[in-house]
């Protein structure tokens, strides 16, 4: 099962970071959206951007791996937008690009 390490890795992080998204901040979840969307008042499509990914600070594809160093835990809408860039911005430069667009009412609009 090529996939067992980073789910692990995943888990651990979210632990690690409290359920919160390395990038935005936000909380996320890991198992059950209805009742993540129930306790934060969101809809099931704003939850669904708040699920808990495997973030790789280093991507697969430029060499990083499967390790505790390189595994970070981010909401489904950060991780999928930070890797969708032309030229991807570094896990910190890209915090602060997030962050910014949260102070600017943008990012994911969520209350």
């Amino acid at each position: 099962m090529p996939y067992k390490t980073p789910i692990k890795l995943r888990k651990s992080a979210y632990k690690a970071q409290r359920g919160h998204c390395c990038y935005c901040g936000k909380p996320m979840w890991l198992e059950n959206v209805e009742a993540f969307a129930s306790d934060h008042e969101y809809t099931l499509a704003q939850a669904n951007l708040l699920k808990c990914t495997a973030e790789h600070l280093t991507p697969r594809e430029s060499g990083g791996n499967d390790t505790h160093a390189n595994v970070a835990a981010a909401c489904w809408y950060c991780n999928s937008r930070r890797h969708r860039r032309k030229q991807p911005l570094s896990p910190e430069q890209y915090r602060k690009h997030v962050v910014s667009q949260l102070h600017k009412g943008g990012w994911h609009r969520l209350h």
